[in-house]
């Protein structure tokens, strides 16, 4: 199974177009043209320009756009490491069929669609709109072993894939990527830790709002966990088996599959900048198509995003998860398509540049 899977996710990652300069500068040029001072509308001009080089247009039609939380239990909870107990994760999924979770309501005003999928919830999930494409029933406690076996990691990646090329089958067209699993702040730390290289102290937050004790034992519990399993920092499947969890593997391979199929990616928070930033890894061509939403109050966020090379839109202090932060920044990129289509250029305005 596993050399089959390395090659279909190669295949994949084959099939994603390279950015294209010439068209960003084109949107450039015409931008240029529009009745404002060159540069005034700041990140919303650069948005518009990196979409446009993504897909080769001027002002590509993003119209249809869905939020894909991704579920999944953690053993590591076995540690303490949670405000929560795992019975949230199952329920919050109940709650985002519902429709009644707060990623839920941003996306309504969004104009998006919310699509929940089970990779690895510790329990039996039945609905009738859940996407289950369970892995594993939880992760394995990585402060004792291995989160996942490679082959799981790796199922688990190109479920990712597949439910992209699902929803891009749809016609959607812009993605964001959200999360829910009680105690994935400390898988994610834990990558962050060995993917970047920050200590456990610098990447290790309060997650669901722990105290300071609390705290320090996460710090003590992420440590344990790396060295236990001695994941390899050069193989980028290896750290996600040993110290990641099924829905960070899925986010990963759904930006991988969303960017094969031409979509780019608003990533949420801190757990899904871990995932994005394992994509990166995996296939350096998917960076382009990502686009950073928001700074979590997770410590270790800022530095995950830097090493994409990524700034966020906004700064809001959330810490939320789900892809609330990436559903809010929809309406950037709306604004930045519709300033490009809709603002007169001097000339047709009759406004003199001078």
């Amino acid at each position: 199974m596993a050399n089959s899977a390395y090659a279909q996710l190669e295949n994949v990652i084959e099939q994603i177009t390279p950015y294209q300069e010439s068209a960003a500068q084109h949107a450039k040029a015409h931008s240029d043209q529009l009745t404002k001072p060159t540069g005034s509308l700041g990140k919303l001009e650069d948005i518009a320009f990196r979409l446009a080089g993504i897909s080769g247009k001027l002002w590509p039609n993003l119209s249809r756009k869905a939020v894909v939380v991704m579920a999944g239990d953690h053993g590591v909870c076995e540690e303490g490491v949670s405000a929560y107990p795992q019975e949230v994760t199952p329920q919050m999924v109940l709650n985002f069929l519902g429709g009644g979770a707060a990623v839920n309501v941003l996306a309504r005003q969004a104009g998006a669609d919310v699509y929940c999928v089970d990779m690895g919830v510790n329990a039996d999930i039945e609905h009738p709109d859940l996407i289950n494409r369970k892995v594993v029933r939880g992760t394995a406690n990585m402060a004792t072993q291995p989160a996942m076996s490679r082959d799981e990691a790796m199922q688990a990646i190109m479920a990712g894939v597949q439910v992209a090329d699902e929803l891009a089958r749809q016609g959607y067209r812009l993605f964001a990527t959200g999360e829910m699993g009680i105690g994935n702040t400390t898988p994610s730390a834990a990558l962050t830790s060995v993917l970047t290289g920050l200590s456990p102290e610098q990447s290790v937050g309060r997650g669901t709002g722990i105290n300071d004790e609390s705290w320090r034992h996460k710090i003590e519990v992420v440590k344990r966990a790396i060295a236990v399993n001695e994941p390899d920092a050069a193989d980028p499947i290896d750290v996600l088996a040993k110290v990641g969890g099924a829905e960070i593997a899925g986010m990963a391979g759904f930006i991988i599959g969303a960017a094969a199929n031409g979509c780019p990616v608003v990533i949420d928070g801190f757990i899904s900048s871990v995932a994005a930033l394992v994509s990166v890894r995996l296939a350096e061509q998917v960076k382009p198509y990502l686009f950073a939403s928001h700074l979590s109050h997770e410590q270790g966020h800022a530095t995950v995003l830097e090493s994409m090379g990524l700034s966020p839109m906004i700064q809001l202090d959330m810490r939320l998860g789900e892809g609330t932060g990436a559903v809010l920044c929809f309406h950037f990129i709306d604004a930045a398509l519709k300033l490009m289509q809709e603002m007169a250029t001097f000339d047709s305005a009759g406004v003199s540049r001078e």
